[in-house]
């Protein structure tokens, strides 16, 4: 279990988390809502808004938003199935990294479940465009997994250009990325707030630049937190592809709505990727999808 507020809605929520049998992925249930389908897939087939956040719809209307943190953070330690029980519209931001929930899972416990785990295999590139941002998946060169290699540039001088590339493992989500928090600039609160968003926003969970500085008093927990979180971000949102994939992320400038797009991309793609079970050979098409945890 675990409570916060939600950072763009301000709405208080409470989460639980629990087991789930293989093949089920991340599912979000929204437990305020008994009068309708309240179960939302965590996969890109339901995103359905991506302003400053990640949110899933499900065909009855029901909504769960800022699902990346909680995604990421399944993704980072290898968690597949997973269900999760909101009684709000959105996850808590908690301090606005992952580390929160990292910590809430492995209090938990995690499970192996005996079942082929199937990853994607980018076999083409997939390259996507938001004028001069642009994200691609690319093949595989020398790591088993996927490689992230991420630049951001902002104007202000507390940011500017930063990039960051690592090989995504359970130690280095931790040791590089599942700390990273959340950022936002004081020059735009009125503006996401007249747009109903950032109403949790605090720097109790996000960090703040104005004019050049970081205005948190606590500072940053990394020279480069910034990128770190564009890191964190990227890797909750490709697992809505529904798998874990293997391959080359190389992103200039990404955001959840480029992420997004990329993923769609790739979903589109066919043959652009392939199946393969955890050992690297092809899974057959009656071979059920894999798991690896879930947490209890």
């Amino acid at each position: 279990m675990c409570a916060g507020v939600g950072v763009h809605s301000g709405t208080h929520v409470r989460l639980a988390l629990t087991p789930a049998p293989v093949d089920t992925g991340v599912v979000f249930v929204r437990s305020d809502l008994k009068s309708a389908d309240n179960v939302i897939r965590g996969h890109a087939d339901y995103v359905s808004d991506t302003r400053n956040c990640t949110a899933l719809r499900n065909a009855s209307g029901a909504e769960i938003a800022t699902v990346e943190h909680l995604m990421s953070a399944c993704a980072g330690l290898g968690i597949d199935n997973l269900i999760v029980e909101a009684d709000g519209p959105e996850l808590p931001i908690l301090d606005g990294s992952s580390a929160p929930f990292v910590q809430v899972l492995n209090n938990a416990g995690l499970k192996v479940q005996s079942a082929i785990q199937r990853v994607i295999r980018i076999v083409e590139p997939i390259e996507v465009r938001m004028g001069a941002k642009s994200a691609a998946l690319l093949p595989a060169v020398d790591f088993e997994g996927l490689h992230l290699d991420v630049t951001i540039r902002f104007a202000d001088p507390a940011i500017g250009v930063q990039r960051r590339h690592v090989d995504l493992t359970p130690q280095s989500f931790l040791g590089e990325i599942a700390d990273a928090r959340t950022f936002g600039f004081l020059a735009d609160v009125d503006k996401m707030r007249a747009a109903g968003l950032g109403r949790g926003a605090s720097m109790a969970n996000t960090l703040v630049v104005d004019a050049g500085k970081v205005v948190n008093p606590e500072g940053l927990r990394f020279d480069d937190e910034f990128v770190r979180h564009k890191l964190l971000d990227a890797v909750g949102d490709l697992a809505l592809a529904g798998a874990p994939v293997y391959g080359r992320f190389v992103a200039d400038q990404p955001g959840h709505a480029l992420n997004s797009r990329l993923v769609r991309a790739l979903l589109d793609t066919p043959e652009a990727w392939r199946w393969e079970g955890e050992t690297g050979l092809a899974v057959e098409p009656d071979v059920r999808p894999a798991l690896v945890a879930a947490a209890s």
